[in-house]
């Protein structure tokens, strides 16, 4: 998208959010614009949902709108400056930007469910998960690039080709792994309301060489132990320290009290404690995914690529993101997520099939055709909130096509045969660059790619047979753009008669 567009469209979702003084802040992450909004009402979803950029909208604790991989990141700045350019005169809306008459209640259903899922996840717990999210999300597009980067150079090795450049693409692809816990710890006290860079430097101990020298618990601590698991806790704690010294230390000394009882608290603390537990945390989560999949593969890729879709609409999705970071810093890879990806292929085998069955409604058909290509890509959203969950049926049955997915890629785990992921957040064929595993690289891409296949087409089978009853398909297979109603339809079409009974 040239950087007119990105302007343009940014322009195009300004007022239809309320306008610059409705937003109160502004973020992104790997395919939403996350909004932050005075007032709600202000937001005018249809007019929304109808801009060639949107893919959808997601209401939870902020106001998501789903632009897409690549699209999000260009598009966000454009908002901002927009923002800060308040007195600018707004925008036009867009006109003839209605969806027909099923998908828009399609949409209302969706925002419906979406509306009661916000309020279930509103607890304690799931709002805590959502902090940690908030403390991962940022570290993703370095975690895809240099996971790209390390896959390409395990390409050139493996073939022996440009021996003089690929310890400079190691040194590249490895870098930012080598230092994630000092990022972490910054993302943790920011999110947890410190100060970022002492939550950075408490979480720094855990990657100092240094450490190698020091012994806790009668062994001696190793550069990294505890991981990224090591680095939150500390700079949670480094927070909870620096936010007692701002109550307690006067403010004379406060510049050079605070900080320097912060980083010195905390970072015993994380030397001859959390960095013991946490490490013996992450090897436990090393260990127990690598026996799940080993022993019980199939099995435990029908759960986790069945209840996957299931685990977002709750919010719990988001515990797993410092699991698959963890692996990735233990392993090179997470087995996880080329699993859970399965949910999506589940989701748009699911799509196709009712693409199928309602050949007559063009307005449900015109909203499927649009959001295709993102599903394909991993960008479930338009597809999920927009088609499969407000139908209900197809919402269960695509979660068979991801359970079946999840099986075969298991099932291979099984054999020995692991397929993982360089970095988080791409998913559908999105995912192909990032693949590694223990097996050749052709072996781990066709591995993925026939999951996807068997996600495809099971969602498709259990969409077509078992997804619509035929009162459903009654009341939706009828051309509401051309004035239609689902009677005179079932009226105009003959019932075909029986045939006879065999014995």
């Amino acid at each position: 998208m040239a950087p007119d567009k990105n302007r343009a469209t940014a322009a195009a979702i300004l007022p239809l959010v309320g306008g610059a003084q409705n937003i109160t802040s502004v973020a992104h992450c790997m395919t939403r614009l996350r909004l932050g909004l005075a007032d709600r009402s202000l937001v005018d979803d249809d007019a929304l949902k109808a801009l060639p950029a949107v893919l959808g909208v997601v209401e939870d604790d902020t106001y998501q709108i789903v632009l897409g991989p690549g699209t999000v990141a260009r598009v966000t700045p454009e908002l901002e400056a927009l923002v800060a350019e308040s007195g600018a005169d707004a925008e036009p809306r867009p006109e003839g930007a209605e969806h027909a008459p099923t998908a828009s209640e399609l949409a209302a259903q969706g925002a419906a469910i979406k509306e009661a899922r916000k309020a279930k996840n509103a607890t304690p717990f799931k709002l805590f998960l959502r902090r940690i999210a908030n403390i991962f999300v940022p570290l993703i597009p370095a975690l895809i690039g240099c996971g790209i980067i390390a896959g390409f150079n395990g390409l050139l090795i493996n073939l022996e080709w440009l021996p003089s450049i690929t310890p400079a693409l190691t040194a590249i692809a490895s870098g930012f792994m080598a230092l994630i816990a000092v990022f972490v710890g910054y993302n943790t006290a920011k999110e947890f309301g410190g100060t970022p860079i002492l939550g950075g430097a408490v979480a720094a101990i855990i990657v100092y060489a240094g450490v190698a020298n020091i012994e806790a618990f009668g062994q001696k601590l190793s550069p990294g132990q505890g991981g990224v698991l090591g680095a939150l806790g500390a700079a949670v704690l480094a927070t909870y320290v620096e936010k007692w010294c701002r109550k307690w230390v006067p403010e004379a000394v406060d510049v050079l009290v605070t900080p320097t009882l912060t980083v010195l608290v905390s970072g015993l603390v994380t030397i001859f404690g959390l960095m013991f537990l946490a490490g013996e945390v992450s090897t436990g989560i090393g260990t127990a995914a690598n026996w799940l999949l080993d022993n019980t593969g199939a099995f435990a890729g029908l759960v986790l690529g069945g209840l996957f879709l299931p685990l977002v609409m709750l919010g719990l999705h988001q515990a797993l993101i410092p699991i698959h970071t963890t692996l990735i810093e233990q392993q090179g890879f997470t087995v996880l997520l080329p699993i859970l990806a399965m949910a999506g292929a589940g989701q748009v085998g699911c799509a196709i099939a009712v693409y199928k069955r309602l050949r007559h409604n063009t307005s449900i058909r015109t909203t499927i055709k649009s959001a295709l290509p993102a599903g394909f890509l991993g960008v479930g959203e338009p597809l999920i909130y927009g088609v499969s969950l407000p139908l209900g049926r197809p919402f269960v049955t695509a979660c068979v096509g991801g359970a079946a997915g999840g099986a075969f890629i298991g099932f291979f785990s099984m054999l020995g045969d692991k397929v993982g992921s360089t970095a988080i957040g791409p998913s559908g064929w999105a995912l192909f660059p990032l693949l590694d595993g223990n097996e050749n690289l052709g072996l781990t891409v066709a591995i993925y790619g026939g999951g996807l296949l068997v996600g495809y087409l099971v969602g498709f089978l259990a969409t077509y047979f078992f997804g619509f009853s035929k009162q459903m398909l009654i009341d939706l297979n009828a051309d509401v753009d051309a004035g239609e109603s689902p009677t005179a339809r079932a009226e105009a079409e003959p019932t075909p008669a029986k045939a006879p009974a065999t014995v």
